[in-house]
């Protein structure tokens, strides 16, 4: 992973997922862990090769591909922990994530791997939107949720680091069909990117940008387009619940083939459609113990 150097205070180490790094003195704070320890080793060893400190880790939500490196970070360096009570919760218990993803069922063995359960860490204080400090560090968190419960983002010396509350355009490119939890707020929060000033913002996949809303008017044009693709499908007739993911991945083009990924496209559609039944463009009915979506 390259780390970047974006002010005398901010870096981010570019990759996959990218992990942002904070430094003042005799204080560094990572913001975010990497998908697995092996991730995490390789930070570790840039930042010890650059004499960079590592006091503080800051755990923007709990999906397993930003705190999968987390507990080894734990395990090799005296960090503190910071995330919102409602992240720590899984963060604490990993197992809720895939418990969640597979309806509250206890999750089959396929789905406690390493992309949908990192290993459990602690969180030494939660935190809240607003201002904190590390060290000499003042740093502002910011709360995005829709693509998880209690997303936080920071801003430090002008830089957001926005975790996944947008996505890089190569990246809604990719997936088709972004992971949300909640539509309604994950378009909440983009509104709210729009209305931060600052130099610039590292998204959780992507490219650092100092113009990144017009990035974030991307995703907000995308999310408005997946909603618009999935009224127009119920319009048509009642359809059920596996038909509705069935008519939205092919549309995207999208075959999910394992059970994991078939589950992270079932509640980012789902999260589409109860902001449709909220704004009451459809709704969901049970007939002969079938649940059936329509507009």
């Amino acid at each position: 992973m390259k780390c970047i150097k974006l002010t005398e205070k901010c870096f981010y180490f570019q990759g996959a997922v990218n992990i942002g790094y904070i430094m003042s003195g005799n204080y560094g704070m990572l913001i975010d862990a990497g998908l697995d320890p092996q991730t995490a080793k390789k930070v570790c060893r840039q930042l010890t090769a650059q004499g960079f400190p590592l006091s503080h880790l800051f755990i923007t939500h709990a999906h397993a591909d930003h705190y999968g490196g987390a507990a080894y970070i734990q395990e090799n360096h005296p960090v503190h922990t910071y995330a919102s009570k409602e992240e720590a919760a899984i963060l604490t218990n990993p197992i809720l994530e895939p418990l969640y993803l597979f309806q509250g069922n206890k999750p089959l063995p396929e789905l406690r791997n390493k992309f949908l359960e990192g290993a459990p860490i602690i969180i030494d204080e939660v935190v809240t939107e607003g201002k904190h400090q590390f060290g000499d560090v003042l740093f502002e968190c910011m709360a995005f949720p829709g693509h998880s419960l209690m997303q936080l983002g920071v801003i430090v010396d002008g830089i957001l680091f926005a975790a996944d509350a947008y996505f890089g355009a190569e990246q809604i490119k990719k997936h088709k069909i972004p992971y949300i939890i909640d539509a309604e707020d994950t378009l909440k929060s983009l509104e709210k990117l729009l209305t931060i000033e600052c130099l610039g913002a590292v998204p959780g996949h992507g490219n650092y940008e100092e113009a990144f809303q017009e990035t974030v008017k991307l995703n907000i044009e995308y999310h408005h387009y997946v909603l618009s693709v999935l009224l127009d499908i119920l319009s048509s007739s009642p359809h059920t619940h596996e038909q509705v993911i069935q008519k939205m991945c092919r549309h995207f083009g999208v075959n999910p083939s394992s059970l994991s990924s078939w589950l992270l496209f079932r509640t980012a559609i789902m999260a589409y459609a109860t902001m449709l039944i909220k704004d009451q463009k459809a709704e969901m009915v049970i007939e002969d113990a079938i649940l059936y979506l329509k507009s």
